[in-house]
């Protein structure tokens, strides 16, 4: 129906045009009969145009009338549009994530990521639903599945789980046009280590499942509760099953219901919380035969049918554009891996060459232990591991304002003391004296290169906290006591030793490379090289650096 005010203005509209009709035969008329008597074959073609005019007025007066009294099309139910959407944003993140597997060096690894991409594509053309049952070990899955599809599947009432792999069978859904399949999976929670990898494989097939239904026998555990709270946080559509109802009085079981339906508040509604008893314990008669009751399922085939019909086709967009995006991150991961151990490389490459050009010419000043301890070349290597070109230039402003960072935030000078005290456990006193500058720049460099490290993998951005905070948590994680001996060790080999094989012979040498226990480097020394901590530096410096 038309709103009013659309309703009067056609009728204004009508009248309007009836009475501009009224007025132009009146006209036309006139003027025909005046121009006839002129020329007749002018007066014809005069009449002629008019008519086309005017019908041409009529026709647009009907289409505007048919588009008035056309049903509106908010009124009909509109067609979802969210599955096709889905499936589109599934395709894009395949291309963009396939451009990034190009990017892995390990073949293994690229191999395995190109399949999961293909498998993907794949289901994007696919018709059918996965529903995949999921739960603890002899809580009644496979039971549930036997009475599901109206026949044994699978063994049922062992102790322990007995599904040792994920087993897949069609499911007769009246009135559904998709195919579907159910899968029974292996127990989680089960002991040891065959448990413990059937546990995998169950969660793995969750994550791939349309439609997951998680079945228990009892109010949830915190070992059961935490899975499906994930399952759920990573967009799985899920129905929760209590099994065994028969074991409950009525009361009984409506209270576990309604504790199950607290629990998952949030994350599965109300009315996806059903019951069933899928394999009724036997029943004794009063002439002591026992008679085996039949399974009781028909609140849960009703959810599960209600949820296939109206959701099938949202479910299989929502998994697919999932498992793209679980695969882009899995690429992800495994690129940022392999960018990492290439920038630690680079940033332990010139942590050795600083250390090496300190050690032969030393700084007079530590505030010259900040500047020397980022390089500018580094810092445009790291940028291009991470796909960010930087010039020369930018890398120096960058690793300018890393090392005016190190020097106000103490950084040098913890530095400077802690590996002062390291080295005089490890070298004679002469030793640290020479060779402080050199480890200390290494050192220095390294948490330097580790900070760029953290800058370039955020995408150039520092974070909330800023430079600052990304140096600080850097000096902290370098500063470990396990890390710190390793270090010493590593520059001794890299620093001390060269510097005393090439001032010293070799008999010299090897009594130089042993500890002397009253060698230690004085407080002296270690005042004179934490002396001038500011930062004040002047062009000659800049150019010497």
């Amino acid at each position: 129906m038309m709103s009013s005010p659309r309703a009067i203005a056609f009728i204004v509209g009508l009248c309007f045009v009836l009475g501009l009709a009224i007025w132009l035969i009146g006209a036309i008329y006139q003027l025909y009969v005046e121009v006839s008597f002129s020329s007749l074959l002018l007066a014809n073609l005069l009449l002629l145009v008019v008519l086309v005019l005017l019908g041409l007025l009529v026709a647009a007066f009907v289409y505007y009338f048919n588009q008035i009294f056309k049903p509106s099309q908010r009124s009909r139910r509109p067609v979802v549009r969210a599955p096709e959407k889905k499936a589109e944003a599934a395709g894009v993140t395949l291309k963009a994530v396939r451009q990034q597997v190009g990017q892995i060096q390990d073949e293994v690894a690229r191999q395995a990521l190109w399949e999961r991409s293909r498998a993907i594509e794949a289901n994007l053309q696919r018709q059918d639903l996965h529903v995949v049952v999921f739960g603890t070990g002899s809580a009644g899955k496979t039971s549930l599945i036997n009475a599901l599809i109206g026949r044994v599947v699978g063994t049922v009432g062992a102790p322990m789980g007995t599904t040792q792999a994920g087993a897949t069978y069609a499911l007769p859904l009246p009135r559904l046009r998709r195919q579907i399949f159910i899968t029974d999976t292996p127990g989680i929670l089960e002991a040891g280590v065959a448990g413990t990898e059937r546990e995998r494989l169950a969660k793995q097939l969750a994550t791939e499942a349309d439609l997951l239904v998680f079945v228990v026998d009892n109010d949830l555990r915190q070992s059961e509760f935490e899975p499906l709270q994930v399952l759920a946080a990573i967009g799985k559509r899920s129905l929760l099953v209590l099994n065994k109802t028969d074991l409950y009085a009525q009361p009984d079981r409506e209270a576990v219901l309604a504790s199950l339906r607290a629990r998952v508040r949030g994350f599965i509604a109300p009315q996806d919380v059903v019951d069933a008893a899928a394999a009724p314990q036997p029943m004794q008669l009063a002439n002591g035969q026992f008679v085996q009751p039949d399974a009781d399922i028909e609140a849960t085939i009703r959810r599960l049918a209600e949820v296939l019909r109206s959701e099938g086709e949202e479910l299989v967009a929502d998994n697919i554009l999932l498992q793209a995006q679980r695969l882009g991150q899995d690429v992800r991961e495994s690129l940022d891996r392999q960018r990492r151990q290439q920038a630690e490389q680079i940033v332990e490459r010139y942590q050795w060459i600083s250390a090496g050009v300190l050690a032969v010419t030393p700084l007079p000043v530590a505030d010259m232990l900040g500047a020397a301890a980022v390089n500018a070349q580094m810092v445009v290597e790291l940028g291009r591991i991470y796909g960010c070109e930087l010039n020369l230039d930018r890398g120096r402003e960058l690793a300018l304002s890393l090392g005016k960072m190190l020097v106000s935030l103490g950084v040098v000078k913890g530095a400077l003391q802690l590996l002062a005290t390291a080295l005089q456990l490890s070298v004679a006193g002469y030793l640290v004296g020479k060779a402080i500058q050199g480890v200390t720049v290494a050192y220095l460099t390294r948490i330097a290169g580790k900070s760029f490290i953290e800058y370039f993998r955020q995408n150039q951005d520092w974070g909330d906290g800023g430079m600052g905070e990304v140096v600080q948590r850097q000096f902290r994680l370098e500063r470990r006591d396990e890390f710190v001996k390793a270090f010493v060790s590593e520059a001794i080999d890299r620093v001390v030793k060269p510097l005393t094989v090439a001032k010293r012979s070799p008999e010299d040498a090897e009594e130089l490379m042993s500890p002397a226990e009253n060698d230690a480097p004085s407080p002296e020394l270690i005042s004179e090289l934490l002396v001038h901590d500011d930062w004040e530096r002047s062009p000659q410096s800049d150019r010497d650096w």
